[in-house]
């Protein structure tokens, strides 16, 4: 098997049904399985991929664990040389897209995760790649400091926005959005934290596999799609009291924080 496709579900399975409808039009030159997983969202996914998605394997979990665990309980299960992990809102339209990300890993092969160009409906680019954070992030992200010359420099920097995303280049880390990983690597690198509920487990992921001497690549040619809206950073630092995603963010950003104080962050 060369590549296995993992999707979790939590309350979208319209999207997902339209996702594997795009994936069945395609014409890969390689083999692949599609693996989906619920976390317990009771919204009649299973049904739905037994009666139109028959060759879709289903896992469902009891609980929604969150992404991490979601995504692990299919890895263990993925039979591919690659595993792509893949949100619900992202729609794949051409064949070439995926296959220059495989193309990609068979070509690097120190290349450990290799991530897509995300676009908005718009085509506007999304920024889907990032330098590591540190505990100025959420004053930058969350307050009035982002509109200061300062804050303006650091969140350029931040999202490499000296860069216009039209050649490959090696990243910190990549979100967790769209990631095709090699799956010999994880015997080093080991699965996604499960210790993060919601954000977070993505930059873990991309900093253990520098750590252990793969590298994490932009692939500037393959290009999907992504209806994403972000919204945890918009709300401000005291409006992110109220909003549970928001919540999520900051417990998953002081527990990286922990988990790597006084550590040097790994260099490209």
């Amino acid at each position: 098997m060369d590549l296995s496709i993992i999707i979790l579900n939590y309350k979208t399975k319209n999207l997902i049904k339209h996702q594997l409808k795009s994936l069945a039009s395609l014409n890969w030159n390689f083999s692949y399985e599609v693996i989906v997983v619920d976390n317990a969202s009771d919204d009649g996914i299973e049904e739905m991929l037994a009666e139109e998605f028959p060759q879709t394997i289903f896992i469902q979990n009891q609980s929604n664990a969150g992404y991490a665990i979601g995504n692990n309980l299919a890895i263990r299960r993925a039979q591919g040389k690659y595993i792509f992990i893949l949100n619900p809102d992202i729609v794949i339209l051409r064949t070439d897209d995926i296959t220059k990300l495989v193309s990609f890993m068979d070509e690097n092969p120190q290349a450990g995760i290799a991530g897509p160009k995300l676009v908005y409906p718009n085509n506007e680019i999304q920024e889907s790649c990032s330098r590591w954070p540190n505990l100025l992030l959420p004053l930058y992200r969350r307050t009035w400091l982002k509109d200061t010359v300062g804050g303006k420099k650091w969140l350029d920097h931040y999202f490499y926005r000296d860069w216009d995303r039209t050649t490959n280049r090696q990243v910190d880390w990549l979100f967790g959005a769209a990631l095709m990983i090699r799956k010999e690597a994880l015997i080093k690198v080991g699965l996604l934290d499960e210790n993060f509920f919601l954000y977070l487990e993505d930059t873990d992921w991309c900093r253990r596999f520098w750590e252990q001497g793969y590298q994490v690549w932009f692939v500037a040619d393959s290009i999907l799609t992504h209806y994403h809206k972000r919204s945890s950073a918009d709300n401000g630092i005291f409006g992110s009291v109220f909003n549970k995603s928001s919540r999520e963010h900051i417990k998953s950003f002081i527990k990286y924080l922990r988990k790597y104080q006084g550590k040097a962050n790994p260099h490209l």
